[in-house]
């Protein structure tokens, strides 16, 4: 009964535009930035390696390479801080976390495209 209670809250909270992506895609993630008085959107582009929680919990953790070095930024879905996701790139993978690409650098990085 409390599980119910739960859901109809949250439910309110979740956005309903957000675009279906999975692991091993390469996404854009809009993020609203404030300076002062301006508001002005960030891009955060990489590859999605790990998707956790649901509902409002939901989290996704993106990995990209900045000047030879792993940089990894954990986003959750439905913050009022995050504008979008774009899907740039589908990639196909048969991991459900993909935590090796830690340990690969340059091309072996490189996920095999989907074909749509």
């Amino acid at each position: 009964m409390s599980q119910d209670l739960m859901n109809k809250v949250e439910a309110a909270y979740q956005k309903s535009d957000v675009d279906f992506f999975e692991i091993g895609d390469t996404v854009e993630v809009h993020t609203k930035i404030l300076e002062g008085q301006k508001e002005r959107i960030q891009k955060f582009i990489g590859t999605v390696i790990a998707k956790s929680g649901s509902g409002t919990r939901e989290m996704f953790t993106v990995r990209r390479i900045v000047a030879g070095e792993g940089v990894e930024k954990k986003f959750p879905l439905h913050s009022p801080q995050i504008a979008k996701v774009e899907v740039t790139r589908r990639s196909v993978v048969r991991r459900a976390k993909l935590y090796y690409l830690r340990d690969r650098v340059g091309k072996a990085t490189r996920l095999r495209e989907r074909r749509v």
